[in-house]
């Protein structure tokens, strides 16, 4: 049965760790199925990426997408999934509303092969401006496509399309919307993180859609937009769900809490936690934005014996950190980039790449891709100096995550889905 992805707590060199990311990612037959990709983490293993596009070069194909959606590209047996709203006009004594849709494109040709409604909305609630009413990355198995849109609906959709089941987890968010489900085993795990009494992490049967496990957080809780990750420490699995005020791990299977940290102030979570070197790398959110690094070998509260190290300048609110080697990449979401020592937290430097940043960055090729919301993907070179090796712009904004296949990038703008990279000889 195929899971989430599971990296095990090490102290490598940077070599090494790059080299263990790519072969975890190269037993998923070059496929991008969840959000960061196969490991979760942010790390391709295609080779013959691009290291320079345009609206003009090094482009397969450009396919506009209808509605709009923040969702990030996966791909899975050749098709590229992701989600969008589409508004539906009023007909006749049928009110309008929202289409809240699943979309797949052929991974060759870029043709859309599939366009399904999961969930139809007609009452609409405002979201934040970043947001979309289609944020979350769906998930694939090979078998299975899950999509999640929030507290308005998770489903679960053959390869042809077929609306197998639906399940609803209604909580109120003040933007909507965010965080991305997660798989493991024969379970699909999300986090709902409402700005009301309701915020928990809940587990469903993959197969049916039945509920398998739910645990609700501690209070008090406020709005979270994350996704969870799998790790093993010590030869268990720990299921990874950053929330308001604090962030928890638990065993995946049952929900039972295993560890959890706090943090004060730190709500409206977005960044998903990377894990690596015996720590787990978690962004607290709003207001005083901080990256913390904890220990996941504790048990109960370990906020006063398990942190490693605090990051305050620099923190991100929105895009995940990234680890490459010994070192952590963060983007700030108005273009700092800060790179530290992972294992210390030290910093070697920071550099303002220009733009504002709602996406993750993706290492691929052995180079490092941060995409702005204004459409440019600022490349850079691993390592504790600062070296850009290529600016590229697209049309549009983006705020959607690249997904990195078989040498080539998927790319989604406001408008339209991308396939970047040299064209067959």
């Amino acid at each position: 049965m195929p899971c989430a992805s599971i990296v095990k707590p090490t102290r490598v060199c940077a070599t090494c760790l790059i080299v263990l990311a790519s072969s975890h990612a190269m037993g998923l037959a070059q496929e991008w199925p969840q959000f960061r990709g196969p490991g979760g983490q942010g790390h391709a293993a295609a080779r013959g990426v691009p290291l320079q596009w345009s609206e003009t070069e090094n482009v397969r194909w450009k396919v506009p997408v209808t509605g709009l959606g923040w969702s990030s590209p996966v791909l899975s047996n050749g098709r590229v999934w992701l989600t969008t709203s589409v508004e539906v006009p009023p007909v006749g004594r049928e009110p309008g509303g929202l289409s809240l849709r699943a979309q797949a494109y052929d991974a060759e040709t870029g043709r859309r092969a599939l366009d399904v409604e999961v969930v139809r909305l007609t009452r609409m609630r405002p979201l934040n401006p970043k947001n979309s009413f289609a944020s979350a990355t769906p998930v694939v198995d090979g078998e299975r496509v899950y999509v999640h849109f929030g507290a308005d609906g998770t489903a679960a959709l053959s390869t042809g399309g077929e609306v197998l089941w639906r399940a609803r987890y209604p909580y109120e968010s003040q933007h909507g919307g965010g965080g991305s489900p997660v798989l493991y085993r024969d379970l699909l795990i999300f986090n709902c993180d409402g700005n009301d009494v309701d915020a928990f992490v809940v587990a469903l049967d993959m197969k049916t859609g039945k509920e398998r496990w739910r645990r609700d957080r501690r209070k008090p809780s406020d709005q979270a937009y994350t996704t969870p990750l799998i790790i093993t420490v010590g030869g268990r699995d720990q299921l990874l769900s950053v929330g308001a005020y604090r962030a928890g791990a638990y065993d995946p299977l049952t929900g039972q809490e295993i560890w959890r940290v706090d943090y004060e102030p730190g709500f409206s979570n977005v960044p998903r936690p990377v894990f690596g070197h015996g720590l787990v790398f978690i962004a607290t959110g709003f207001q005083e934005p901080t990256l913390i690094a904890v220990r996941p070998d504790g048990s109960g509260d370990v906020t006063r014996s398990h942190i490693a190290w605090t990051l305050k300048r620099g923190a991100p609110f929105t895009p995940s950190p990234l680890l490459v080697g010994s070192e952590l990449y963060v983007i700030s979401d108005t273009g700092i980039l800060t790179v530290v020592d992972a294992l210390s937290g030290k910093v070697h430097y920071q550099q303002r790449l220009g733009g504002n940043y709602s996406a993750s960055p993706v290492l691929a090729d052995g180079r490092i891709y941060f995409s702005s919301e204004e459409g440019v993907t600022t490349v850079i070179a691993p390592g504790t100096s600062f070296n850009r090796l290529a600016a590229n712009r697209l049309e549009g904004a983006m705020l959607a995550s690249l997904a990195i296949a078989d040498g080539t990038i998927y790319a989604r703008s406001e408008t339209h889905l991308y396939r970047l990279g040299a064209r067959p000889q």
